[in-house]
């Protein structure tokens, strides 16, 4: 630099200086009076400047966020009181990003993309809160609020949150009030019934509740999943007038009206010949059932109208077993009331798998011990001259011949000791012991599957014959002998016989048949088999896949007899010989349970069946493991899954 210019560029410089620290002021503000205020003049000035000054001047005190960082240009004209300088300095705050979020006794400066998530206010109606960020519930009354939501996001700033309630159908918003009081006046434009008037319209040929349910269906595919939401046209069906009830807007109503015209004309022919085809339900059931409900509705007309009504309007129902299929013949009003009863009928019924369990530990113990004794000392032996008989062995003195022993003689032990030769004094003495245990432990797990409200029984047992009598003749040289016997056969095992009926709330309703018989395996002073008989009728009501027990049987029976001889019986240890003991004791401890599985899908269906071919499976598999193979040929079952892919005449175990 040249020493002449120096004291030119001096001021110059100065200047630029002077001008550069006056910007770098925080904040320009002219404090004035009281009743004055506050006038802010801002140029490229530091916002956290500006927090101080707004919280000497209002009182208020900041708590800012790191993040809140900007320079603020503001114009004033006029000067503010403490009031509109903290509504001027919200909006400045808006301008840059950021808002102020009460909290106690502190306001906090934070961006707005943070102040959606913090506790703002929420004000208990509308007010005039200028640029601070609140949170209000919009409820609406007419129209759907999802429906609503798209819109109105696109009116909404980024950093703003809007959701919707659709239990009380209101919208939550959370922005700055004048924000939400712009919402306010859209959504209550929006908000207001186009028209509650109820129209109703008299059908003349179709059926109401046909009408309405198409009108339905075309309403829910053309309106898509909200269709049913506020403001959606409602239709009902009076069945008793045959009319339908519609509450829409006008357009709607002009609509719906044109449409249900349409469908409520008369068919091309009267009294013609229809073919129902069926789809659950069998045709023959069903033609009793509308034969009745016609003859009732007819001899109802024919007491209104007389006879000559019932006669001109014949109605013919004929059943196609082959094709499962109801042919009528009836006027049109007629065909539609069949038609109508038809497809309410003509469901699916859903199957009920019952499962039973029948427990049973049955034991008799049987005891016999006594000493018979007999003396013959008669000269032509035509019997004993004393002897004891307990039992029925009878005549002892007659067990000489051992082919007459062995058919005389009962089971057990038989000791006898004696001499009888026929000369003299014959002499027999005869020891019987006999101790018989029998015990049968019996496990049934039945199980059947039917359709609701159908009868089902299942039989597992044996056929047995039983002599009913018996026949024999002793004819002569000329008449020969002609025996014969009558046999009657009867099932003992296990019968189960069910009738579900499936209520409301998934509850079951059964009448229940159960026996349980087998044949005993003690038969004293029998003269046949002897069969145990089990049986249990009831009527039941119970939950789906609820275990119950249907009875519990436990019987213990116990029978001492003693016969002796008097006076002899009774000397101690000698009076044994003169004593015959029987002892028997029966015990049975039977429970049965059951348990009803409704199969509503053929999901629930595959399931239970998958489980049961794999137990049975299973269990062929440890009788291979055990003993190296089945009985006979028997081959294991084929995998199910293998059976369920591959073609069953080419599947191999």
């Amino acid at each position: 630099m040249k020493p002449g210019k120096t004291s030119r560029t001096t001021p110059r410089l100065s200047l630029v200086l002077a001008l550069g620290l006056l910007l770098a002021l925080p904040v320009q503000a002219q404090e004035g009076t009281a009743e004055e205020g506050i006038t802010l003049n801002l140029q490229d000035a530091d916002i956290q400047a500006l927090i101080g000054t707004v919280s000497k001047a209002t009182g208020k005190n900041f708590v800012v966020d790191p993040r809140v960082k900007a320079k603020v240009n503001v114009v004033s004209a006029r000067p503010m009181d403490d009031e509109r300088l903290y509504d001027t300095f919200l909006s400045i705050l808006q301008v840059h990003g950021f808002t102020a979020v009460p909290a106690g006794e502190v306001v906090k400066i934070v961006p707005d993309v943070q102040a959606k998530q913090s506790a703002v206010p929420t004000p208990a109606g509308p007010g005039d809160d200028g640029d601070q960020m609140v949170s209000e519930v919009i409820p609406l009354e007419h129209v759907d609020a999802q429906p609503l939501l798209t819109v109105l996001r696109q009116l909404m700033p980024q950093q703003a949150a809007l959701a919707v309630h659709q239990q009380s159908n209101a919208l939550i918003v959370t922005d700055r009030a004048n924000n939400i009081e712009r919402l306010r006046k859209i959504v209550d434009r929006v908000d207001h019934a186009e028209s509650d008037e109820i129209e109703i319209i008299k059908l003349r040929h179709a059926s109401a509740g046909k009408v309405v349910e198409t009108l339905g269906k075309l309403h829910s595919k053309a309106g898509g999943p909200n269709a049913q939401g506020a403001g959606a046209p409602v239709l009902a069906a009076d069945e008793r007038t045959n009319s339908v009830l519609m509450s829409a807007g006008q357009a709607d109503r002009l609509r719906l009206r044109t449409l249900i015209t349409h469908l409520d004309t008369p068919l091309a022919r009267e009294g013609n010949t229809r073919v129902i085809y069926l789809k659950h339900a069998k045709a023959a059931d069903m033609v009793g059932i509308l034969e009745g409900v016609q003859s009732a509705a007819a001899a109802q007309k024919g007491e209104k109208e007389g006879p000559r009504a019932v006669n001109s309007e014949a109605v013919s129902i004929q059943a196609d077993e082959a094709t499962n299929s109801l042919v009528v013949s009836a006027p049109n009003e007629a065909q539609t009331e069949i038609a109508e009863i038809v497809e309410q009928l003509d469901i699916p019924r859903a199957q009920v798998l019952v499962e039973a369990i029948i427990a049973e530990v049955s034991e008799d113990l049987s005891r016999e011990l006594g000493v018979q004794m007999a003396v013959d000392g008669t000269s032509d032996n035509s019997g004993p001259a004393a002897a004891t008989v307990f039992g029925s062995q009878g005549n002892i003195l007659s067990l000489a011949s051992p082919e007459t022993a062995a058919n005389a003689l009962g089971q057990g032990l038989n000791l006898a000791v004696g001499e009888i030769d026929r000369q003299g004094t014959d002499f027999a003495i005869l020891l019987k012991a006999l101790n018989g245990d029998a015990a049968t432990n019996i496990l049934s797990t039945p199980s059947i599957l039917t359709l609701d409200n159908q009868e089902a029984s299942i039989v597992v047992g044996q056929n047995v014959p039983f002599v009913t009598g018996s026949y024999t003749s002793t004819g002569d040289a000329t008449t020969p002998s002609n025996p014969f016997q009558t046999i009657e056969r009867k099932d003992v095992g296990l019968t189960l016989k069910v009738k579900p009926q499936i209520n409301e709330g998934d509850s079951i309703t059964m009448e229940i048949e159960q026996e349980v018989s087998n044949i005993s395996s003690t038969a004293q002073n029998a003269s046949d088999l002897i069969t145990n008989t089990r049986k249990l009728n009831t009527t039941v009501q119970v939950e789906d896949s609820q275990l119950i027990v249907l009875g519990g049987l436990t019987d213990e029976t116990v029978r001492d007899s003693l016969q002796k001889v008097p006076g002899l019986g009774d000397v101690p240890l000698l009076g044994k010989l003169f004593q015959y003991k029987t002892t028997s004791k029966a015990k049975q401890n039977l429970m049965v349970f059951l348990r009803p599985v409704i199969l509503s899908n053929i999901d629930l269906s595959n399931r239970y069946t998958r489980l049961k071919y794999q137990q049975l499976r299973n269990t062929q598999q440890r009788y291979i493991d055990d003993r190296g193979g089945l009985p006979g040929d028997a081959a294991i079952l084929p995998s199910l899954d293998a059976l369920i892919t591959e073609d069953p005449v080419t599947v191999q175990p």
